[in-house]
């Protein structure tokens, strides 16, 4: 294991949860290898054929899933909605009006987050990296910086292949005070340490270019400070909490059964669809091997077995392969209905693919997508809001909570860039990142005719209602349960109307002094 290469920010202890002791190590949300600190030489050796290698042959696993094309449709529908590129609008941006900074930091803020999306490309790269993140269930950048001036901030991001790459975390155990326990004391797991190995030749046991020599155990790692690293990852985890899983892993089953019934469906088809002949050849009173010769000699002089090559455009007589389309030849003894031939027909109802289309709704349900966007015959409906279906309701709400998991990925770089630049100190960032917010943009052709439609119904039901407001609705009542707006808006909007009543009565007053 090499020295510890990278950079750490330090960060003060938190006095809140400095003396509360657990007897519970903290979550793996990372996936990472966890140890027990051993204070030793001993602990600069670590096992990484375990589960590194596991989790590299996930991502072997979900990149492969990848190849299909029903999980490529999917993934790119997905993605789709989860990132809008736009040429002339930001495909993200940071919104901090919840923090409680002042106006200058808010701004600072604002401009860093900009200065990161310029370090990614990510108008270019958006939709790359989110698939990225989405198939690989993990996404890992290193942050490069100049050590001798941190205070210039990032200088640049480099992609890391999560199959290269492994976060540990070393614990130990102390004992601590507690009730209930034996002699008043129990064992509590603490992190010591925490750093990433990362593996030049992969933690695949393959033969291939990523990966290390089969069989092959003294994998070779470079240690790297945790803060020399960003990531991201699905917040999935597999039924041991010992692996992190992408969004791919349910749809795993599904997508083999699918590809089994494809091809058993083609072999059928292929194997029955032809008719075939069966002829009965009369060999009389012949003994057994003359009649079976008899019966070969038949078979050769009436065979045609000409075939055509494709890639020459040769047409030659090809007698050593057998075709699973030939002709039945039985012999038939003396006393039969003599030499005859007859047709056996081909398989019956080979256009029905009811089986195959369970498995591809199964495949698509397993990805959250709805069922309609894989009937190609079946358009999107952008009228009416009535019109929009539950499923695409939950695939929206899905997107959401995809975005905001992405969005820890942005929370930790924009941590690193403002606690370089000195913008705000790292033990700040804890009560920052809870109000900071990222509003991706949306499908504007979509969000404006729903936005529009949802305004109409709002107007028609006030148009109804509007004789009976100030009889048995009041007004304030009418804009919460009506127009459903929140107090900050109907304030706004007392205001602005008052504004606009007194502009109105300047420029009456106007028109009647003539100054117009």
């Amino acid at each position: 294991m090499a020295e510890l290469f990278g950079f750490e920010i330090k960060r003060k202890e938190d006095k809140k949860t400095d003396n509360i002791p657990s007897f519970i190590q903290p979550g793996a949300e990372e996936g990472s290898i966890d140890i027990a600190a051993t204070g030793t030489a001993a602990s600069s050796y670590l096992d990484l054929n375990g589960s590194a290698r596991s989790e590299a042959e996930l991502v072997q696993k979900y990149r492969s899933m990848l190849q299909q094309p029903e999980v490529s449709q999917a993934i790119d529908d997905i993605v789709n909605e989860a990132v809008t590129i736009s040429p002339d609008q930001k495909v993200v941006e940071c919104v901090t009006d919840e923090v409680d900074q002042p106006d200058n930091i808010k701004k600072k803020i604002r401009e860093e987050f900009d200065t990161v999306l310029k370090l990614l490309d990510f108008s270019s790269t958006g939709y790359d990296t989110f698939q990225k993140w989405y198939v690989d269930g993990r996404i890992n950048y290193h942050v490069m910086i100049d050590v001798k001036q941190p205070r210039k901030g990032i200088q640049e991001l480099r992609y890391i292949d999560p199959r290269k790459i492994r976060k540990v975390r070393e614990f130990e155990d102390k004992k601590a005070e507690g009730s209930g326990s034996n002699n008043g004391k129990f064992l509590t797991k603490e992190i010591k340490n925490e750093y990433y190995i990362y593996s030049e030749k992969g933690f695949l046991a393959t033969n291939n270019n990523i990966g290390a020599q089969a069989g092959n155990n003294d994998i070779q790692g470079l240690k790297i400070a945790k803060d020399s690293i960003v990531n991201a990852n699905s917040g999935l985890l597999n039924e041991n909490n010992t692996l992190v899983v992408s969004h791919l892993q349910k749809a795993y089953k599904p997508l083999n059964q699918l590809r089994m019934m494809e091809d058993a469906v083609v072999i059928y088809r292929i194997s029955r669809a032809p008719e075939r002949r069966i002829f009965y050849i009369d060999v009389g009173n012949l003994p057994k091997m003359k009649a079976e010769q008899y019966l070969r000699d038949m078979m050769t002089k009436h065979k045609n077995r000409l075939v055509y090559d494709a890639n020459t455009g040769d047409v030659k007589d090809d007698r050593r392969h057998m075709s699973m389309t030939d002709d039945f030849w039985l012999p038939r003894r003396e006393g039969g209905k003599g030499t005859e031939i007859t047709t056996l027909p081909g398989g019956q109802n080979l256009g029905e693919l009811d089986d195959v289309l369970y498995f591809q709704k199964r495949l698509f349900k397993a990805l959250n997508v709805p069922i309609s966007r894989m009937e190609s015959d079946s358009g999107f409906s952008l009228g009416r809001a009535t019109e929009i279906s539950r499923d695409e309701i939950k695939f929206s709400k899905f997107i959401s909570r995809l975005r905001s998991r992405f969005s820890t990925w942005f929370d930790r770089i924009l941590e690193k860039q403002l606690v370089l630049k000195g913008i705000i100190r790292p033990e700040e960032w804890l009560d920052i990142q809870a109000s900071i917010r990222y509003d991706f943009m949306q499908d504007n052709y979509f969000e404006e005719l729903k936005e529009s439609e949802v305004l109409r119904e709002r107007l028609n039901l006030l148009r109804d209602i509007d004789d009976y407001v100030g009889k048995y609705y009041s007004a304030e009542w009418v804009r919460k349960n009506v127009l459903m707006m929140n107090e900050d808006e109907i304030e706004r909007m007392r205001d602005e109307i008052e504004q606009d009543n007194e502009d109105a009565d300047d420029a009456e007053d106007d028109i009647e002094d003539g100054d117009f």
